[in-house]
């Protein structure tokens, strides 16, 4: 019981965070996602893809959660947007707490679209609110159909899936239709995408969805 016990405060203190996290992105008008997924979805990649293609369209910024190194961070530098490097130092997600020492080191009063990339793992993110507007869970196609039946929790807490590296279905027996049956089966209302970061495909379906829920954000710092 004590464990249960203990583990209730430690979500109770998270919630609390997340709400003020979520309370002073709403008063700036930032439109914040958190990108989860399990290791070698490709979610960096995504990400990557997207700077790309929002750049100059939205001011971004990006946490990058990672078990070790900073190798993430670097990555998406390159794309001259701020960026954040958590490392956990072995813990398997992020915590509002560490979102909110993040944002002190963001110029989040200048930013409209807050990309958090948390730690590669589909248990324990889907627990902690981190104060974001919606969750985007990514799946690669070489993870095979039953991940959203295997982790409900993190599917049935997202608001967008992305279906990853869809260049490589032609060599893969994924049914693509099963994976979506079965994560609409457990979240009905999930927006889908299909993507490929190696042929580009999907990629701009997804940033004008992206664009579309940032801009409806109103700014306190104007127009991009």
């Amino acid at each position: 019981m004590s464990v249960i016990t203990i583990e209730r405060k430690i979500l109770e203190k998270n919630d609390e965070i997340a709400r003020s996290n979520r309370a002073l992105l709403e008063k700036l008008g930032v439109f914040a996602l958190n990108l989860v997924s399990s290791p070698g979805s490709g979610k960096t990649s995504l990400l990557e893809r997207t700077l790309e293609q929002l750049r100059g369209r939205l001011r971004m910024a990006v946490i990058e959660g990672d078990v070790h190194t900073d190798l993430d961070a670097q990555r998406v530098a390159r794309y001259g947007v701020p960026v954040v490097q958590i490392v956990t130092h072995g813990g398997c997600h992020l915590e509002a707490k560490l979102v909110q020492d993040a944002l002190s080191r963001l110029p989040i009063e200048k930013t409209q679209a807050l990309f958090i990339e948390n730690v590669g793992n589909l248990i324990c993110p889907a627990n902690y609110d981190l104060g974001e507007a919606m969750k985007v869970v990514v799946i690669s196609t070489t993870e095979g159909e039953d991940k959203p039946l295997k982790y409900p929790a993190m599917f049935r807490n997202a608001h967008a899936l992305v279906i990853n590296k869809a260049d490589l279905l032609p060599y893969l027996s994924l049914r693509i239709e099963d994976l979506r049956r079965n994560a609409l089966q457990v979240n009905p209302g999930l927006v889908g995408f299909e993507t490929s970061c190696v042929t580009g495909s999907g990629i701009e379906e997804w940033c004008e969805w992206l664009y579309e829920q940032a801009s409806t954000k109103p700014s306190r710092s104007g127009s991009a």
